[in-house]
């Protein structure tokens, strides 16, 4: 009898430890190409071939070939997928849900604290004028008079409040900017529905409704995951309830701003600038409005949790445990479809997909 089998879908440097680790608990693993992962291609067929008769899938990112219905479909035993990131909208969550499958993802203090990290270095860069003011020495030119910057911080000299930052998302990645802004002396405002009310206060911030937040932010900070709901949640209704002076950083997912809204908002001066991490399409095209905007857009290739020393690792030997806890029949502790886990403790609770163990 064949061992069962695991497919690392989407694989990115994964330790010998890990693959020794599947392989000595009785699995057979299965390494996905690294072509399924790149941009504007489609290896859809060759991923739902690989994923025929596997348990468990695993990996990292894989938006132009994601996670389909037709993919958890291709085996009747698969009980997990299980992602390196915080990120699933590269999986038919859905489709997960309704076929009895957990879909897990890794929210690592590496990987949430390095875009709460990106997300301050961009405020920062903008509000500061960093890249401006750089350019200017290496051209030659010394202080210019509109290189003056924002002052961040409540002054108790003059009474002058400080800036009003606006986190759109109170999880994991917006509690530690709301941390890293605590001695700065900012205001702080969010929204998140999905936050018990305590959590606003615990993090030191003051819960308003998203309208409010775009009307009062000067600086407005996604940190949602991407769904239906939050879709171009920024598009040109919500743009226009901004000051003119605000600034959008997105360092979470491309598509829950409308950038072709952004980029006319910035351009014609309803808003004063942007960071941008992540893009509807990546990498991002040539033609894109956004690169016209000079400096009033500041770009990062969707690269704010890579960190030296940690990046994807501790999100590989979560994902590798939650795998096979799931495989013994037990439920991990990072699942993200939490609604299926009835449905999935009947099909799969206390049954190992080894089979029954039988004792001498």
């Amino acid at each position: 009898m064949s061992k069962p089998k695991i497919l690392i879908y989407a694989p990115r440097e994964e330790p010998a430890e890990i693959r020794r680790s599947i392989e000595e608990a009785g699995y057979m693993v299965a390494i996905g190409d690294r072509a399924w992962t790149l941009p504007r291609g489609d290896y859809s067929g060759e991923l739902i071939a690989a994923a025929r008769g596997a348990v468990a899938l695993m990996g990292t990112s894989i938006r132009h070939t994601p996670i389909t219905r037709l993919v958890l479909e291709a085996s009747p035993d698969l009980r997990i997928v299980a992602k390196y990131t915080v990120g699933v909208d590269d999986v038919d969550v859905e489709a997960a849900t309704d076929l009895g499958i957990m879909v897990c993802h890794a929210p690592t203090e590496a990987n949430c604290f390095g875009v709460a990290e990106t997300t301050m270095a961009m405020m920062l860069a903008i509000l500061k004028k960093v890249n401006e003011r750089d350019a200017d020495v290496r051209a030659g030119k010394w202080r210019e008079p509109y290189h003056g910057t924002m002052f961040l911080g409540s002054r108790l000299s003059d009474g002058y409040p400080g800036i009003t930052v606006g986190l759109v998302g109170l999880g994991r990645i917006g509690k530690r900017v709301a941390q890293l802004l605590a001695p700065w002396r900012v205001r702080i405002i969010a929204c998140d529905p999905y936050i018990d009310p305590a959590q606003f206060l615990l993090a030191g911030v003051r819960q308003v409704d998203y309208d409010t937040l775009l009307r009062e932010a000067d600086v407005v900070s996604f940190h949602v995951v991407l769904t239906r709901e939050t879709h171009h949640m920024l598009s040109d209704a919500q743009l226009a309830l901004m000051k003119p002076n605000a600034v959008v950083l997105n360092t979470a997912r491309g598509k829950v701003v409308d950038e072709a809204a952004l980029a006319r908002a910035i351009s014609e001066g309803k808003i004063r600038a942007a960071g941008i991490d992540a893009f509807e399409e990546e990498p991002l095209p040539t033609g894109s409005p956004l690169r016209q905007l000079g400096n009033k857009v500041l770009f990062s290739p969707h690269s704010a949790a890579f960190n030296e020393g940690g990046e994807l690792r501790p999100g590989i030997a979560w994902a590798t445990k939650s795998v096979l806890a799931a495989l013994r029949g037990d439920i991990p502790d990072n699942v993200y479809n939490k609604d299926v886990i009835p449905r999935w403790k009947q099909r799969f609770g206390g049954r190992s997909a080894l089979g029954p163990v039988t004792t001498s």
